[in-house]
């Protein structure tokens, strides 16, 4: 074991030790640190904003959850009355709300895909509760979620390098839900296609001083979706424990999640032309085709305040998961005709990942400190196999599907689909160092730090197990942020920060030439970010418009060597609106600006285009209005707009612009005493056929067709 490895796991388990369920905010002598964290806390909760739809502050990684007006970043993060008033199904709908991010798929699954900034990240490379690898990796439900917490920009000395090795644009935290006042809802709605689903959301306290909290959620969908041909069923269980005396604060959550699409519909890739979309409701899935993913999960973590100036705190989480999946994605021609053959796979995960820390308030002269000091690490080993049909592949036509028998999945293979052996395994380690020093009368906020990262990856065969390469690297990712509250309304921010993503391992050749250092690994890639900004908060309606530049590198041969020496730079402009600017009406949208050029690439090749799937504008605004004429009925519409894509490095194929409406009303009223929401949506209300996407995996230029209109209605009763 390296010596560093030996100071990492030492630290850690000294801050665990120290912390035993552990760490809070310090409850600060200064009244300027007070108002700087709000709570700092790993485990409370920041109050919702004006309206509901969204905090007024959430977790800033490594400072646990800060108030938005005294963070040198930016980020919303939205609430459960939002995601239940929205009927939403799984992130995916919640991030429907939020202007810098578009929702793909993965590179030949169904896994969900987050682009922010114009960078993909990883549904598995979400956080849960503030710790990575936790969560189910194809889709989340969104009745496991208080709150869906997004974080635009390089966020490495915040969170540690992402497992997966995305995460340059911004980052994702999933907050489960937490026990309030007591509640007993019961469920019960429809969707277009055939779909039925119940949910039952249970919540108690106990204790003499109500100290003790526990919230069960249960979900079971099941029924055809507004897709042809289309079946789906979702079974999710969750339990959530919490205690808080003032001084110690822990929470413990464990779920299940069980999730089957039968005949789901694939992305396609395009050739020499994008096809025109078929419509939205048709499928060119085979019948037998599937995915399937059976996921176990939990996370515990608590903090302690040693004394009103010291906090610890520590986090344990970990996940069983395993897949399947027959597939069978298609390579289209313009005129619709399309090709594809079988892809069967099989993958087992298990996954362990911790973090812990100290928290610090102190003051120097005229200056408040709040040091912070973290260890994190992640293991996971996953464990995979496929198999392929000929390439040669079945013919077919987007537009009209024909049914054709399986073909044996025996051309080419990988491991025993039902026995799939260990095929990669990862190790992260990181020691993060912080300051937030407040001083100007508590007007101005200055953070500093830096976060030594050890990534280490290793792969293996898949039919003999041996060890393929392994990869083992570190780096350091500082930050600086600095915040002016210019008044009580108008914060002013600017930060530097970076992204860190694994190295690559040099192939044995590109374009035919040889390379002179074939296997040797690159230092990993480090995404530099510069960003500056003005938060404003009226009360009642706040927002934040930011400029920004990320420029992320990337490996090139040049005189025969596989070096960094790549770039893509994304620069943009983002707004960001939130809250209830009068009674009654409640307004949440945004839109953005983005330039993504990429600079020395290949032999120069694509010099000065534009990286594939990556809008220039995209813009979103949702209203809700309650009827003063009618209290309890509330309207609200959403309207989404995405700009043209690029398809291809070359920038000879795009994708229209496109934009969609949803509507929805509920009426909330009594019933024989019993509090009763009626709820409808219409999504796509005009129901628009379009490729929503371009690719998402690296490379990769594959497009996905948006949903049709669907409708969906549910009742809610509170016992």
């Amino acid at each position: 074991m390296s010596r560093t490895k030996t100071i990492l796991l030492s630290a850690s388990a000294m801050a665990l030790s120290l912390a035993v369920t552990p760490a809070a905010l310090a409850q600060e002598s200064a009244a300027q640190v007070q108002e700087l964290i709000i709570t700092g806390s790993q485990v409370e909760l920041a109050p919702a904003y004006a309206g509901g739809q969204v905090a007024r502050g959430g977790r800033v990684g490594l400072f646990g959850a800060l108030d938005m007006m005294s963070t040198p970043f930016s980020a919303t993060n939205y609430t459960e009355e939002l995601v239940r008033n929205q009927q939403a199904t799984g992130i995916g709908d919640v991030l429907k709300n939020e202007p810098m991010v578009r929702v793909a798929k993965g590179f030949g699954n169904f896994q969900e895909l987050y682009v922010v900034r114009g960078f993909p990240v990883y549904s598995d490379d979400m956080t849960y509760n503030g710790v990575y690898g936790i969560l189910p990796r194809q889709f989340v439900a969104a009745e496991l979620v208080e709150r869906v917490e997004v974080f635009r920009g390089a966020n490495s000395f915040l969170n540690g390098a992402a497992p997966g090795g995305s995460g340059v644009g911004g980052a994702f935290n999933v907050v489960p839900k937490r026990a309030g006042e007591p509640l007993t809802r019961a469920t019960l709605g429809y969707e277009s296609g055939g779909q039925i689903h119940g949910a039952l959301d249970a919540a108690r306290r106990f204790g003499p001083e109500q100290d003790f909290g526990a919230r069960l959620n249960l979900v079971r969908r099941d029924g055809g979706t507004a897709i042809s041909d289309q079946e789906r069923e979702l079974s999710v269980a969750a339990l959530g424990l919490d205690y808080d005396d003032g001084r110690l604060r822990f929470s413990a959550d464990v779920g299940y999640q069980d999730h089957q699409i039968d005949r789901p519909r694939p992305s396609v890739t395009p050739t020499s032309e994008i096809p025109a979309a078929p419509d939205a409701d048709i499928n060119f899935a085979q019948p037998w085709t599937f995915t399937d993913e059976e996921q176990l999960f939990g996370v515990a973590r608590g903090e302690f305040d040693f004394t009103p100036n010291l906090t610890g705190w520590a986090a344990l989480g970990g996940r069983d998961g395993k897949e399947a999946n027959v597939l069978a994605n298609p390579t289209a021609q313009a005129g619709g005709a399309i090709t594809a053959y079988r892809f069967d796979n099989t993958r087992k995960d298990k996954v362990i990942s911790a973090d812990a820390g100290l928290r610090a308030a102190f003051a120097t002269g005229g200056f408040d400190h709040l040091l912070v000091a973290s260890v994190s690490a992640i293991q996971s080993k996953s464990r995979n196999a496929y198999a392929f049909s000929s390439f040669a592949g079945f013919p077919g036509n987007l537009y009209n599907p024909v049914a054709v028998a399986p073909p044996a999945a025996n051309f080419f293979t990988g491991g025993d689909l039902n026995n799939p052996g260990v095929t990669e395994e990862v190790d992260n380690r990181s020691f993060a160092l912080a300051d937030m020093i407040t001083f100007w009368d508590g007007r101005m906020i200055a953070t500093l730090g830096a976060r030594f990262q050890e990534i280490e990856t290793t792969s293996f065969d898949y039919n003999t197990g041996a060890r393929v390469s392994q990869y083992a690297d570190d780096a350091v990712t500082p930050a600086f942020g600095l915040v002016y509250k210019a008044t009580d309304a108008v914060s002013v921010y600017a930060n530097y920060a970076e992204a860190l993503t694994p190295g690559q391992i040099a192939p044995g050749a590109v374009g035919g030439v040889p390379v002179l250092n074939a296997g040797e690994i690159t230092a990993p890639f480090r995404s530099k970010q510069y960003e500056a900004g003005v938060k404003f908060d009226q009360g009642t309606f706040g927002g934040t418009i930011s400029v920004f530049s990320i420029t992320q590198p990337s490996a090139i041969v040049v005189a025969n060597r596989f070096i960094v020496d790549g770039e893509q730079e994304h620069r943009g402009v983002e707004l960001s609106v939130y809250g209830e600017p009068m009674p009654g009406l409640r307004v949440l949208g945004g839109a953005t600006v983005l330039n993504a050029e990429r600079e020395r690439t290949q032999g120069g090749a694509f010099d000065g285009k534009t990286a594939i799937g990556v809008p220039e504008r995209q813009a979103n605004l949702n209203i809700e209005y309650d009827l003063p004429a009618l209290p309890g009925l509330t309207l609200d519409g959403r309207l989404v707009f995405t700009g043209q894509q690029f398809a291809n490095a070359a920038n000879t194929l795009e994708l229209d612009a496109w934009t969609r409406l949803d509507l929805g009303v509920r009426y909330s009223f009594d019933a024989q005493g019993k509090p009763l929401t009626l709820r409808a949506r219409v999504e796509n209300l005009t129901d628009e056929a379009d490729w929503l996407s371009a690719g998402g995996y690296p490379g990769a230029n594959y497009l996905v067709l948006g949903t049709p209109r669907t409708l969906i209605v549910s009742a809610s009763v509170d016992f």
